[in-house]
């Protein structure tokens, strides 16, 4: 480029055109090859080659470097200054054009992306997107593993889990965890030999690509489990509905059976050989019409349409209802009740409360042998000043880790006595919200003066000014 400059400079020369003209051709020179080149280096030194080329070959002497004419010195200072700063601001433009170009690329990579993560159909879809969206970006072949509901990758999971640094460097690959609100999403795989010759920016934009793709894969999530939480409450509905419809219905003809079959046990002497068929539809019945009580409470429960009445009741007469009625459908078991010797008054809701002894009874029935003894008592803990209830049995108590199920719906023991009748899982869980409902406390644990297990429930002396007349209890804490 120098040499074409001198060229044109002899041509205009030889015009008779003045030295500035010259000049300014040289110095078109240098912003060309500015332009051309790249770095501050390849301008200045086309400055000094531009200002020495235009001292030798058109400044007298001639063919010379020595210069005597001061107006000359100056020229050639001024051709420095100028081819300099015009390299500084050819150099400056470029670095901006490439920098536009860049962040076009990037905001164009980001906004593929997106759309693309926005229109998948679920998160393997968003897992193969990414994955050629990276490889795209960064001219690799990059994977994108996807923990959702899968335990093929838990070893990289775990140790994704303990990261510490921005990404987990392997001999391979190099894995950039891609994190949720709640928890790893899945990683980012690049082959290691590409990705250590990522540089700063590179890295920053994986970083904003997996920030997208991390809030596309928690977004997809979070829809997942609002559907599926519309389609277990559509389904608790029908469930529900079922077996209150249900309830209700049997709830008659199971009373007509109980009423009939007791006047008859009291109609046939206990040598008839009709006695034990006549005991045995009474006790069905009483277990069906037992069941279908804790089904509508049940089934109260999930609505929060249980409602407490609450009246002073005495507690003996309470548990001797509950007592009584256990013992006409297991006359062959012992139950010793234990009650303070003066009248204890409670408020509670009689019917529901009688219903919170007969489960814990009949639960008792179940895991002790006939031989045994069952207890329930009720005493006053005038310190904390309420009531407490306690039923014992002599089974083989409770295993460890049965404790924190024990009172989830449809649990039941595996280990019961060989003559324990069937149960269903429910009545530990009634117990547990009726006994909540009037603001006590419910536990389990085993016996420490004996072999067995022993439940025991307590209920507040005093009726707060807002549970006076009704109290409704909302399940919104199971």
């Amino acid at each position: 480029m120098i040499f074409v400059a001198s060229l044109i400079g002899y041509v205009f020369q030889y015009v008779g055109l003045s030295e500035p003209n010259i000049v300014l051709v040289y110095i078109l020179a240098v912003l060309l090859i500015t332009w051309a080149a790249s770095g501050y280096i390849t301008g200045i030194a086309a400055s000094v080659i531009a200002t020495f080329t235009f001292n030798y070959f058109f400044t007298k002497p001639y063919f010379s470097f020595v210069e005597h004419n001061l107006s000359y010195i100056m020229t050639f200072v001024i051709m420095i200054i100028t081819a300099f700063i015009t390299t500084s601001l050819t150099s400056r433009m470029k670095n901006n054009a490439f920098e536009a170009r860049q962040k076009e690329a990037e905001a164009t990579a980001l906004y593929s992306l997106n759309t693309r993560l926005t229109g998948a159909s679920d998160i393997n879809d968003m897992a193969q997107i990414s994955a050629s969206a990276v490889s795209l970006s960064f001219d690799c072949e990059a994977e994108c593993l996807c923990f959702y509901k899968s335990d093929k990758y838990e070893k990289i999971r775990n140790r994704i889990e303990n990261l510490e640094t921005m990404c987990d460097e392997g001999d391979k690959f190099w894995d950039w965890p891609i994190y949720g609100n709640e928890s790893p999403l899945g990683v980012i795989r690049i082959p290691s030999d590409k990705a250590r010759e990522m540089d700063e920016d590179q890295k920053s934009l994986l970083q904003v690509m997996i920030e997208s793709i991390a809030l596309a894969m928690d977004r997809w999530q979070a829809s997942q489990k609002q559907m599926e939480a519309d389609a277990e409450i559509v389904q608790e509905r029908y469930r529900t509905n079922l077996l209150r419809s249900i309830s209700h219905d049997l709830r008659t003809p199971l009373s007509g059976i109980i009423g009939t079959s007791e006047m008859l046990l009291d109609m046939v002497d206990e040598s008839d050989e009709k006695y034990p068929m006549i005991k045995g539809i009474y006790n069905e019945a009483d277990w069906l019409h037992g069941l279908m009580e804790n089904i509508l409470s049940l089934t109260q429960l999930d609505d929060g349409r249980l409602t407490i009445e609450k009246e002073l009741e005495a507690a003996e007469e309470i548990v001797g209802g509950a007592v009584s009625h256990i013992s006409r459908r297991f006359p062959e078991y012992e139950i010793k009740v234990k009650v303070p010797e003066e009248l204890l008054l409670v408020p509670m809701d009689a019917k529901l409360i009688q219903q919170v002894l007969m489960n814990l009874l009949d639960n008792a029935v179940k895991h002790t042998p006939k031989e045994k003894e069952i207890s329930v008592s009720v005493t006053e803990d005038q310190k904390n000043n309420q009531a407490v209830f306690a039923v014992k049995d002599q089974g083989d108590g409770i295993k460890n880790e049965d404790v924190s199920i024990l009172f989830k719906p449809f649990y039941t023991s595996r280990e019961m006595s060989a003559d324990a009748h069937r149960g269903t899982g429910l009545g530990l869980t009634i117990c547990e919200a009726i006994v909540k409902a009037h603001g006590g406390q419910i536990e389990a644990r085993n016996s420490t003066d004996g072999k067995g297990a022993e439940f025991t429930f307590t209920l507040p002396m005093e009726v707060k000014k807002r549970e006076k007349n009704r109290y409704k209890y909302s399940d919104s804490g199971r």
